[in-house]
């Protein structure tokens, strides 16, 4: 069935030098993985498309790929693509109700008589977030306001004129009947049915305001002048889906086992057909082939799902859709949602906050006589000096990290040390005090978790992952325990406090204010111990995510504030530094520690990334024992390896990860992560290879449309004998 499909290209403009960097950023992505996108000059790009005014316009990307499908038809086909493989499609239907059983819905009930479910997705739209709470879901996903206007018909319009955007002017176009679409994102566009959207509400369209596309309709005029003189034929103003980070909400929702998610598509055109695949591959196959962990709405946390961040953060984030999209970007709306007892001291030491999981966490801290506020920049950003000093604290001194955020829990019950053997792909079965790193891996041996695990009593086990991995990490532990009442499951992320003391002397500062004995053979590297700070009890564990001596200290939210003074007084004779969380990524990249969701996922196995060390194959049962026996036995065909950008002076671009590493000058990986080594002065990236790429030589890096040579490292380019980790 036809859709309409035109397949004329497309156009991105940019009209600042920073939205060249961003242009050349994204063509050099689009090179890592195989997808043809051409940088055109002005002139190139007004041959391409003759109403457009070009004075100001520097460069242009280009994807002959590209095009544009009438929406009306393209539903139809779909519609009658999966009538003709068996489904039903009933219209007019009313929800009114479910049942449920446990973990399971059971029966969908309607005005037209009930519906036994075996599997439900929940794809209703922008009523999906009412729908989800009457079932018991949190879906973080409204409906805003979104207007464009239709031109009357413009004389000699190109036939296969590409579609354009111009996000520095905030608009697009498409054409439309001897016409042409244009659309805009505006900020502070009003929310729709914030207090209910009307159950009769369909295909209405919303009251226009001329007034509030003004300045898009400016901007219109100015890019395009024709626009100005044939006049406008309609403003069309409607409700538009969007989520609270502007991506789509997909996935097996984490409150039922047969229930998923299709919902908060803003671009759902663009999207539906891959969103399409891999929705039935997830009910289907049980997960996706692809690691699509940015759309799982397993990403958010209860508060995403509130109206008082909902609403805020994705009106900020529906302005800045034309954005520019400077690494390490940090939004405004809905900020502060939680804090750690370490916030007010913090922030009276200039930290300046990101956030993360709905926490506020110390990014970095400014240095007396500069500004606390973040300024991101495709060169290094205003925070690279000082976020440099502060690694050198934590690599020659000491330091403090508030890690509050980190996501915590406890499993205990006589049957836990048995479920996690299950679990886990490392040896679960250690003494009282041991600290185990470890995977948990899915049937296919991919990780689908990479955290610490510290055995606190015979029956009771103390899990910490990242902050955001809650939502993902803790209802995939769950899922898998027994149900008999031998294990119970309690999330502690809010009960205790976390500090990071770590650096040389890290052991001088911890001895001076502790009652117990922290020398080296009495508190080894690995280990736990509940331990007296000042007079706080605290379970010191001593383990890090910085390649240095040091302890993450877990301590009641009440004692936390006396923990940290006790601290800061002792250390200040060693020069001890408050560090934020840019610092960390820096130190974690030269030891070469892994950051699940980037360079490890459910996409690869222990083996491939190079943690083959912790697979305890001697334990006879494990999810995922099998496929990690063939990993090791038949070897894996793609390995992470770590690279340095060699140029003299050190590289002054940004380089974040998403860079093309290339072999012979012919692409071969995209970067996982990537930071500057302030102790290597040198950037760092990671990637996965081929093992028919991995050599001596003969590499490079693509970053923002230039090449750099490149080193590949063999083993972590800081203490690869772990010396300092464990002295």
């Amino acid at each position: 069935q036809a859709t309409d499909w035109k397949k004329v290209g497309s156009l991105r403009l940019a009209s600042s030098k920073e939205r060249v960097f961003e242009l050349k950023r994204a063509a050099t992505m689009a090179k890592s993985f195989g997808l043809e996108m051409q940088l055109v000059s002005a002139r190139e790009a007004r041959a391409l498309c003759p109403i457009l005014e070009v004075g100001d316009v520097e460069l242009a990307a280009y994807l002959p790929s590209d095009g544009y499908v009438d929406p009306a038809s393209l539903t139809q086909a779909l519609a009658r693509g999966a009538q003709m493989k068996g489904a039903r499609i009933r219209q007019g239907v009313t929800v009114t109700g479910f049942e449920r059983d446990g973990r399971r819905l059971r029966r969908i009930l309607t005005d037209q008589g009930p519906i036994d479910c075996e599997t439900a997705v929940l794809a209703a739209g922008m009523w999906s977030r009412e729908l989800g709470l009457a079932l018991g879901l949190r879906v973080p996903a409204i409906a805003v306001e979104h207007q464009y206007l239709v031109t009357d018909p413009i004389p000699d319009l190109p036939r296969n004129m590409p579609t354009f955007r111009d996000p520095d002017l905030r608009i697009y176009y498409k054409p439309e009947v001897r016409g042409i679409v244009i659309g805009g994102w505006e900020e502070g566009t009003p929310a729709f049915g914030e207090d209910g959207i009307p159950r009769d509400f369909g295909q209405q369209l919303l009251e226009s305001n001329f007034d509030r596309f003004q300045g898009l309709a400016e901007a219109a005029f100015k890019r395009t002048p024709i626009v100005e003189k044939v006049g406008v034929r309609q403003l069309v103003n409607g409700p538009i889906p969007h989520s609270a980070d502007g991506e789509y909400v997909m996935g097996k929702a984490p409150e039922l086992d047969n229930v998923f998610v299709a919902a908060g598509f803003t671009y759902g055109i663009a999207g539906g057909g891959g969103a399409g695949e891999m929705m039935a591959e997830w009910i289907t196959e049980g997960k996706p082939s692809l690691d699509i962990w940015p759309l799982d709405i397993r990403r958010f946390g209860y508060h995403h799902a509130a109206k008082a961040f909902l609403y805020p953060r994705a009106i900020e984030l529906y302005g800045k859709y034309y954005g520019m999209g400077w690494p390490k970007q940090e939004h405004h709306a809905a900020r502060g949602i939680r804090r750690s007892p370490f916030h007010p001291i913090l922030i009276a030491r200039r930290a300046v906050m990101g956030s993360r999981g709905g926490w506020e966490r110390p990014n970095w801290f400014a240095p007396a006589g500069t500004e606390p506020v973040d300024r991101p920049s495709f060169r290094r950003p205003n925070w690279f000096a000082a976020v440099g000093e502060e690694h050198r604290a934590v690599r020659e001194r000491v330091a403090l990290i508030d890690q509050t955020s980190f996501s915590k829990a406890e499993i205990a019950g006589p049957g836990t040390q048995a479920a996690l053997q299950r679990l886990a792909a490392a040896e679960m079965a250690k003494p009282v005090g041991s600290v185990i790193y470890t995977q948990m891996c899915n049937e296919a041996g991919g990780i689908e978790t990479d955290l610490t695990i510290t055995r606190i009593a015979e029956d009771r086990f103390y899990v910490v992952t990242g902050s955001a991995f809650a939502t993902h990490d803790f209802p995939w532990i769950e899922a898998h325990l027994p149900r008999d009442g031998s294990v119970v499951f309690t999330d502690m992320t809010s009960a205790r406090a976390v500090l990071n003391l770590c650096g040389p002397r890290a052991r001088e500062v911890l001895q001076r204010v502790a009652e117990e004995n922290v020398s080296n053979a009495a508190f080894p590297f690995a280990t736990a111990r509940r331990i007296t700070i000042g007079a706080a009890p605290v379970l010191a564990i001593r383990i890090g995510y910085v390649g240095e001596l040091g302890w993450e200290l877990h301590i009641p939210t009440d004692y936390a504030a006396h923990v940290y003074e006790t601290l800061a007084a002792a250390g200040a004779p060693f020069g001890i530094a408050d560090v934020g969380y840019r610092a960390i990524d820096t130190l974690r990249m030269e030891k070469g520690y892994l950051y699940w969701s980037a360079d490890i996922t459910p996409d690869y196995n222990p083996y491939e990334a190079g943690l083959g060390f912790r697979v305890a194959l001697q334990k006879p049962d494990f999810i995922g024992r099998a496929a990690l026996l063939r990993a090791k036995t038949e070897g894996v065909k793609r390995r992470l390896c770590s690279f340095t950008i060699e140029v003299p002076p050190a590289l002054d671009l940004a380089v974040v990860g998403g860079e093309c590493i290339l072999k012979d000058g012919r692409p071969v990986a995209v970067a996982t992560s990537a930071n500057f080594g302030h102790t290597v002065g040198k950037s760092i990236l990671y990637g996965y290879l081929a093992n028919e790429d991995i050599a001596e030589d003969g590499y490079s890096v693509e970053a923002y449309g230039e090449r750099y040579p490149a080193r590949r490292h063999a083993a972590p380019l800081y203490d690869p004998k772990n010396e300092r980790l464990k002295g």
